[in-house]
């Protein structure tokens, strides 16, 4: 007989040591009942809910594989580091309890064997055995590769996560992309191979935690990746859709197509390479000459050199040896082939200048050359299609309801408004092509009437183009010193998070202010804890990546609402797409891009239901514009107030 969800989950949190959370229990009855009825259900649980173990213990009793996907890696850790193996010991032995559980990433996280034992080719395609060859990368690489041959003779999992730490250009040493890889069946290492064995355990595992972009080239791209699942809980659900478009992205620039030309050269006969070579100087001439920003008609110039790419690269395919029964592989000659494949089909989707994808060309700066991107125009239809067609999705977040409900969330990630179940206990007749699902909000654990202040500066002059004015800054000033620090600013640009900071630094040089890009994120995060007395400025990665719960940080700042740069090359598309659909694009393109990011902005403050603070947004559009009904509706239910004087009394009273 199968355990109860209920049952299980009290067990589990008696173990721990965790307190029973009624929004909890009713995620994971949610869950479990999602599963068995095999509906689709999108669950917004706010922070403090314990949503981990919301939807571990029903997945661990679903009777087929459940996959797990997660956004960040700081959420996989916490999953397999620390939520599963407690998880497993408190209820790994209760009957009908699959415990088992793996780890999947993609192939380039993995140390590669034949690659730390053979080397890594060179741009001419010569293997790189000696040190001396890697210059100054040389002690690194050889403390890499040392890592990865005792982890191999231990039995470890290879993963880059647990390497020495090391720079990007240093992995890429002893680590092979998923085009470069020999293949386990032709790879003499194939039976050591530390992706190979990831892969076999988690074809034995009933719990697989991943990542949206895996899941997403699994699914999406129809590329196998993982083994067959039934079921599919996705985290932070809030960033699948961008995550799937991101996986769906491709990028082409010249300096790329000559260096896959440079690798075929020794590979080809003929003058294949070379013809490779020539159109890459064709791209950049007209890559150079065309505009920055979207292509809404690609220029004629750039049209032929992209055909020009194309073909020289399919030629240049086709021209590669095949492999001779029984002979070793050459992996110089597979990376060769591997790289012009990707010109190739990338190339093609540009020069297809299909309706359903959008083409830009980046501004490019002295560091980096501009560089032409693709991306599809909406992800809706190939997630409905490819993943909700075929498993029961779970999707959950703190941050799934924007304005008020789960409609734009869904509408997303493929599901339609229209075919959402009213009760857990509803029976409706759908189509057959129908999605049904539920929204569930199991509300938080916190009083945020009680705990938060929602300050919106109504009396500030709307945000120019320019940056900050004297207002904002005398304004973020001021709640600053009434706060004595303990401030996260969070700003639209690094611009002006630079400025902000240096203005406060002058006006209060008695506390600590700290911008992003001085240190890495984890180290401004530490002083940030450690002192009080600080305020941390900086963008989009404090938005979403940084949990900093207690005294530390009593106000949060946002300078502007949100709203997606009017030259985003994907975002306008999309705006115009909905506008041209009949709907109304700004609301379902804009409107919901920046509710998303304000909802994880504010979601900063309270963090425990200790804490207290006040969240201001320097922006009166928030108080004013019509859209700012939705935009308060997407946030936490803090007590509002526009008055400067309210809030700086509140914030000095805090601070004891």
């Amino acid at each position: 007989m199968t355990t109860p969800v209920s049952d299980l989950l009290s067990t589990a949190v008696a173990a721990l040591g965790g307190q029973q959370r009624d929004g909890q229990v009713a995620m994971a009855e949610a869950v479990a009942t999602a599963f068995a009825e095999k509906q689709h259900l999108l669950v917004q649980a706010g922070t403090g809910t314990g949503k981990s173990l919301g939807y571990l213990v029903p997945a661990l009793l679903h009777d087929r594989r459940v996959v797990v996907a997660t956004a960040t890696l700081a959420l996989q850790h916490q999953l397999v580091e620390r939520d599963l193996p407690r998880l497993v010991k408190a209820v790994g032995t209760v009957p009908g309890v699959d415990a088992s559980y793996a780890v999947l990433k993609g192939r380039s996280n993995y140390a590669c064997l034949h690659r730390v034992r053979q080397g890594a080719p060179d741009d001419q395609g010569e293997l790189i055995q000696a040190e001396a060859a890697l210059g100054s990368m040389g002690k690194k690489v050889l403390e890499l590769r040392e890592w990865a041959e005792q982890v191999a003779e231990d039995g470890g999992t290879g993963e880059r996560d647990e390497a020495p730490r090391h720079t990007e250009r240093e992995w890429r040493q002893v680590a092979v992309s998923a085009r470069e890889c020999l293949g386990a069946s032709k790879c003499q290492f194939g039976e050591e191979c530390f992706a190979e064995r990831a892969k076999e355990k988690a074809q034995r595992s009933h719990l697989i935690v991943t990542n949206h972009s895996l899941l997403a080239i699994d699914a999406v791209e129809g590329i196998p990746m993982i083994p067959d699942y039934d079921a599919v809980i996705i985290d932070e659900a809030h960033e699948l859709a961008a995550r799937v478009t991101q996986a769906a992205t491709d990028e082409l620039w010249a300096a790329e197509v000559e260096r896959a030309a440079r690798r075929s050269v020794r590979h080809v006969d003929g003058s294949e390479g070379d013809d490779l070579a020539d159109a890459a100087d064709a791209l950049r001439s007209a890559v150079a000459e065309a505009r920055p920003g979207r292509f809404e008609r690609i220029p004629e110039d750039l049209a032929d050199a992209l055909a020009l790419v194309r073909d020289a690269a399919r030629a240049c395919v086709s021209a590669f040896p095949k492999a001779e029964q029984g002979s070793d592989p050459d992996p110089a000659l597979t990376q060769a082939k591997g790289m012009v494949q990707e010109v190739f089909t990338t190339a093609e989707r540009m020069a297809a200048a299909s309706e359903s994808d959008v083409l830009w060309r980046t501004e490019g700066s002295d560091r980096m050359p501009p560089v032409l991107c693709i991306a599809p125009l909406q992800v809706w239809g190939q997630m409905r299609d490819k993943l909700l067609a075929d498993n029961t999705v779970v999707m959950t977040s703190a941050t799934l309801m924007l304005g008020g409900d789960f409609s734009s969330v869904a509408t997303s990630v493929g599901l339609k408004p229209s075919e959402q179940l009213a009760a857990p206990s509803a029976s409706a007749t759908v189509a057959p092509d129908a999605q049904p699902w539920r929204g569930l909000d199991v509300g938080s654990p916190f009083d945020y009437s009680r705990q938060g202040i929602l300050y919106v500066a109504r009396h500030l002059p709307p945000p120019g183009r320019d940056g900050l004015g004297k207002a904002q800054l005398d304004e973020i000033t001021e709640l600053v010193d009434a706060a004595e620090g303990r401030t996260l600013g969070l700003f639209s640009s690094r611009r002006a998070a630079e400025a902000a900071a240096e203005h406060v630094r002058s006006a209060l040089p008695h506390l600590t202010t700290l911008a992003q890009g001085e240190a890495q994120l984890p180290e401004l995060a530490r002083q940030f804890v450690e002192d009080p007395h600080t305020c941390l400025f900086g963008t989009l990665g404090l938005w979403q990546g940084l949990d900093v719960p207690g005294d530390t940080c009593q106000l949060v700042i946002i300078d502007r609402i949100p709203f997606p740069r009017p030259d985003d090359p994907l975002m306008s598309a999309r705006q115009k797409a909905a506008d041209q659909a009949g709907g109304n694009g700004f609301m379902q393109v804009a409107a919901t891009h920046a509710a998303l990011l304000l909802a994880q902005g504010a979601g900063r403050l309270i963090r425990t239901t200790s804490d207290r603070g006040v969240v201001a947004v320097l922006d009166p559009r928030l108080a004013t514009a019509r859209y700012g009904s939705f935009l308060k509706a997407s946030l936490p239910p803090m007590w509002p107030t526009t008055d400067p004087a309210v809030v700086r009394s509140a914030l000095t009273r805090l601070r004891g």
